[in-house]
């Protein structure tokens, strides 16, 4: 009997997925030299540790606190004040004086009108007086919001002379607005009065010292400003983000100091581009320090450096304020005349010739003289 061939398949090449992989098991390698393998990764997926270069996030240096200037003895020739507080000043870039003589009442009346400024105008309301490239006075933007901005502080510069800055307030703030400028403005005559002592010993200095000569122009501000800083819970993450900030704006306004009230400040912190310190204040000292001009005359020895007080208590008004301060415009008129003055001063190869003129005239009177 004839056995019938098999159906052919209709796909004569057949493909099968390969078996699945089996699970590894919980015995361990049989290679001999496992316990060096398994090193070998451990230190290979290890995140290395990175060291920040110091030119990116300067390094803190520890040092004492700077000398504090008792403001009495200024005036005094057997003081060697001026002296202490210019060596100060080419180190760290700042000073502490004392018996400045502002009153507590003045200064407290400032201090209490600037936390009303803070507390009540609305958040809403301080986006009409923000600073901008067109307006330089104002509320600092993104601060004082609800949400994390609560963890940080909060900026407002303010100048007297400054006529929008004026309407704008008076129109967001009318009764309050004014009755801080008058407590400001009665500080700042307070502050004049202390820079005014300082100035001109310290800008005769510098003027001598200054590698660029003595006709230097420097940028003159519009009018005295005053930046008012209302600070929050001491978070450290706040407290970078205010210095960025403080360093990005803090060449806004061309000053030659910049005189700190941070009157109940745990700390002061001094930034510059060698590092930064921190110390504690004296109490009721005002803290004092270098600005763009000075590090302009003196051809760099005096370096233009950024200052913030630290609060550590939980009060909710820490207010502190740093007034910018230059020469007036007839200080640097004076010294412009004194320099024309030097610069028209006889040189000593002129004198010798005037000298020989001179002699030749002396000698020939005496020899008409003996003639006749």
């Amino acid at each position: 009997m004839a056995i019938s061939p098999e159906p052919m398949s209709q796909n004569p090449i057949d493909f099968r997925a390969p078996p699945p992989s089996p699970i590894a098991s919980g015995r361990r390698s049989t290679v001999t030299n496992d316990d060096i393998f398994t090193e070998f990764l451990h230190h290979s997926l290890r995140v290395p540790d990175l060291a920040i270069p110091n030119k990116a996030f300067p390094r803190q240096l520890f040092i004492e606190s700077p000398p504090v200037i008792d403001f009495l003895t200024l005036d005094s020739k057997e003081s060697d004040s001026i002296q202490k507080i210019l060596v100060s000043l080419s180190g760290i870039g700042c000073f502490q004086l004392v018996n400045h003589g502002i009153p507590p009442e003045a200064l407290g009346a400032a201090l209490a009108a600037a936390a009303g400024l803070f507390h009540h105008v609305p958040p809403e309301k301080k986006a009409v007086v923000t600073r901008s490239l067109e307006r330089l006075y104002g509320f600092e933007e993104g601060h004082g919001e609800e949400g994390e901005g609560d963890e940080l502080s909060e900026e407002f510069v303010w100048s007297c002379r400054d006529e929008g800055l004026k309407l704008r307030m008076e129109g967001i703030w009318p009764v309050g607005y004014s009755n801080f400028s008058e407590k400001m403005e009665t500080l700042l005559l307070e502050i004049e009065k202390v820079a005014e002592k300082i100035l001109p010993a310290l800008w005769e200095n510098f003027l001598r010292k200054s590698v660029f000569g003595n006709d230097m122009i420097l940028q003159q501000q519009l009018g005295p400003v005053c930046c008012i800083y209302k600070h929050r819970r001491n978070v450290l993450a706040g407290r970078w983000y205010d210095v960025i900030r403080m360093l990005i704006r803090g060449t806004d306004f061309s000053h030659t100091l910049r005189l700190h009230i941070c009157d109940g400040s745990s700390e002061f912190q001094v930034y510059s581009k060698k590092g930064w310190i921190s110390f504690s204040p004296e109490k009721g000292a005002l803290i004092i320090t270098v600005g763009d001009q000075i590090q302009a005359l003196s051809g760099g020895l005096y370096k233009h450096v950024i200052g913030r007080p630290i609060f550590t208590d939980e009060r909710e008004n820490c207010i502190s304020m740093a007034f910018l301060c230059s020469p007036p415009s007839s200080t640097t008129a004076s010294y412009s005349k004194t320099s024309s003055r030097v610069k028209r001063a006889i040189s000593p190869s002129q004198q010798a010739l005037v000298a020989l003129i001179l002699t030749f005239i002396y000698q020939f009177f005496v020899y008409i003289y003996k003639k006749f």
